[in-house]
């Protein structure tokens, strides 16, 4: 059975006035002298970020108690020197966000100018162990369509500096203004996409491998695919949804290779076409359906997916629970429709983050 862990981004907030605190560093401080072995909390791009990383899971109950149990840590090192966490993608409160000071983030904000001082945008990227480079990269192929839907599942972002955005994921947009960020073409060998990203590191626009931001692509440090399209869910319900349909995209990716099916040829351009429209609408009105690239509701979409994954799902025994999350996430919102229903509720936006880092917690 594949393993799988989960990276996520959370934002450090006042924990009475909801405006981001650029505290990482103090955070990380905190960590450290608890435990001085910890491996799980790491520095980011903005100062008003954290993340964490969990330790490889085969179960997916055992990778949301992982996800839970990271938060409710990340919470407490932040809770002693006076701020906490929130699981949003954006701040819904205006920020200036401050570039973390070590020489690579300098770098960066150098080279990208006011398009590294705006990425204060967090992510969920899920990890899952592939057997080789050539398996890896035959995933990587065929996991292009699907991944529009794990977007909108996610979205978790509606508001930018004050305002409502009019996206769902207004982080993913974002995001794509990094020079390497978004599909891919299909690669059909992994010689051929490590060429690719040896030729894009000797252009000099990117630092290192590090930097090359596919939505799906090999991981640098282990041999897992990450999938990184995803906004940090509000609920860790939903983080495990995500980790659990990627797992299931996986395999069935894998699978397909090995029986000699060719991927989907899509072009990278109707490809962006998906995700924007994913990013706008999330699950409340229509997305591009992976196979036919026409619009359709989100409700048949995110069924196309479970569909698509089904079998791989329930060889894990992952199928119900899934199915049974997917139908919850359509019924009550991502995370996106929960922070605008709190916002028509009570008509601010610092009881929007204040709530939202109860959700975090929970």
């Amino acid at each position: 059975m594949r393993t799988v862990g989960v990276e996520e981004e959370l934002l450090l907030v006042d924990p009475e006035t909801g405006e981001p605190r650029a505290l990482s560093a103090a955070v990380l401080a905190r960590a450290a002298q608890d435990d001085a072995d910890q491996d799980v909390f790491e520095k980011e791009l903005h100062e008003q970020m954290l993340e964490f990383a969990t330790h490889p899971q085969s179960s997916m109950e055992s990778l949301r108690a992982e996800i839970v149990r990271c938060r409710k840590e990340a919470a407490r090192h932040a809770g002693e020197i006076g701020c906490t966490v929130a699981a949003l993608a954006t701040s819904p409160l205006p920020v200036s966000p401050a570039v973390s000071i070590n020489h690579r983030y300098q770098w960066m904000a150098e080279q990208y100018g006011i398009a590294t001082r705006e990425q204060l945008v967090l992510g969920c990227h899920v990890h899952v162990a592939v057997e080789s480079d050539e398996e890896g990269v035959a995933v990587v192929d065929r996991v292009r369509p699907w991944l529009q839907v794990l977007l909108a599942l996610s979205a978790n972002s509606p508001f930018w500096q004050g305002h409502d955005s009019g996206y769902s994921s207004y982080r993913s947009r974002v995001w794509q203004r990094w020079p390497s960020a978004g599909p891919t073409e299909i690669f059909g060998s992994a010689e051929r996409y490590h060429r690719l990203v040896a030729e894009m590191v000797a252009t000099g626009t990117v630092l290192d491998d590090g930097m090359i931001y596919f939505d799906a692509r090999l991981s640098r440090q282990y041999p897992t695919v990450e999938v990184r399209v995803s906004d940090v869910c509000l609920h860790s319900g939903t983080a495990a949804l995500v980790a659990t349909l990627v797992r299931g995209l996986v395999e069935t990716a894998a699978r397909a290779w090995r029986a000699g099916e060719e991927p989907l040829g899509h072009s990278v351009s109707l490809l962006r076409l998906a995700h924007w429209q994913a990013a706008r609408s999330g699950l409340t009105g229509e997305l591009l359906h992976p196979a036919t690239m026409r619009r359709m509701p989100a409700e048949a979409v995110v069924r196309a997916l479970l569909d698509h994954v089904g079998q791989a799902l329930a060889d894990t025994r992952d199928f119900e629970r899934a199915r049974t999350a997917c139908e919850e996430l359509l019924r009550s919102g991502n995370g996106a429709q929960v922070q605008r229903e709190l916002m028509e509720r009570t008509g601010s936006l610092r009881d929007v983050v204040t709530e939202c880092v109860r959700h975090t917690q929970a």
